[in-house]
C-alpha cells in the first residue's frame, strides 16, 4: 500500500503560502499602529458637499455685492444653497470618530455661519460687470455643481445619494432662473 504521507517539499511550500498569507492579511489593518483611521466615504463626501455648496455661497454673496440691484431677487436661491450645505452637513446619526479632535469637527455654529452672508474670499473670481453677464456666470456655477454632484452620485450611499441627486436638481432649476427672465421684468 502506498504511503500517503506529504513531501518534504510541500510541506514547505504550504507553509510558506500560510505565512505569507498572514504577512498580507495583517498588513491590510489600515496601517501601523497609532495611525489614525480613514475618514468614512459618505462623511468625506459630505465635506466636499458642504465645501462646494460654501463656494457658491460666496460667489451668490459677491454678485449681490457687485450688484445691489440684484440682490433681492437672488436671495431666496442663496437661502436655498445655504439650506443644502446645512442639510449635506455631516450626518447626525454619525458620531466623528474618536481618534478626531473636537476642534475638527463642525460645531454647531458652522452650519449657521454657512446661512449668513460672507465676505468674498479674497482671490475669488472676479464678477462681471453686467448683471445679465454675472447671472449667467452663477448659472453656469450652479450647472457645473449640478452636474457634479450627479456625477458623484454612483460612489454616494443611499441617503446620501438621494440627497445629492435632489440639491443637484435644486443647481439646475437655480440656473435655470437665473437666466430666466424674471415675472413683470421688461424683455
Amino acid at each position: 500500500m502506498p504511503s500517503i504521507m506529504p513531501s518534504r517539499r510541500s510541506l514547505l511550500a504550504g507553509a510558506a503560502g500560510i505565512t505569507g498569507a498572514a504577512l498580507l492579511s495583517g498588513c491590510s489593518d489600515g496601517g501601523p499602529p497609532g495611525a489614525e483611521p480613514e475618514i468614512p466615504l459618505e462623511r468625506r463626501m459630505r465635506e466636499t458637499a458642504v465645501r462646494d455648496s460654501a463656494r457658491l455661497l460666496e460667489r451668490y454673496d459677491a454678485t449681490s455685492a457687485a450688484h445691489p440691484a440684484l440682490a433681492e431677487r437672488l436671495a431666496p436661491l442663496r437661502a436655498s444653497v445655504a439650506a443644502h450645505a446645512a442639510a449635506l452637513g455631516p450626518d447626525p446619526a454619525v458620531s466623528p470618530s474618536p481618534s478626531r479632535s473636537r476642534s475638527s469637527s463642525p460645531s454647531p455654529s458652522a452650519s449657521a455661519a454657512v446661512s449668513a452672508p460672507v465676505s468674498p474670499a479674497p482671490g475669488a473670481e472676479p464678477v462681471p460687470a453686467k448683471p445679465a453677464e454675472a447671472l449667467t456666470e452663477l448659472a453656469d456655477a450652479e450647472r457645473s455643481l449640478a452636474e457634479a454632484r450627479t456625477i458623484s452620485l454612483t460612489g454616494a450611499p443611499g441617503e446620501l445619494a438621494r440627497m445629492l441627486a435632489s440639491v443637484a436638481a435644486c443647481g439646475r432649476v437655480h440656473a435655470y432662473l437665473l437666466t430666466s427672465t424674471p415675472p413683470g421684468a421688461a424683455s
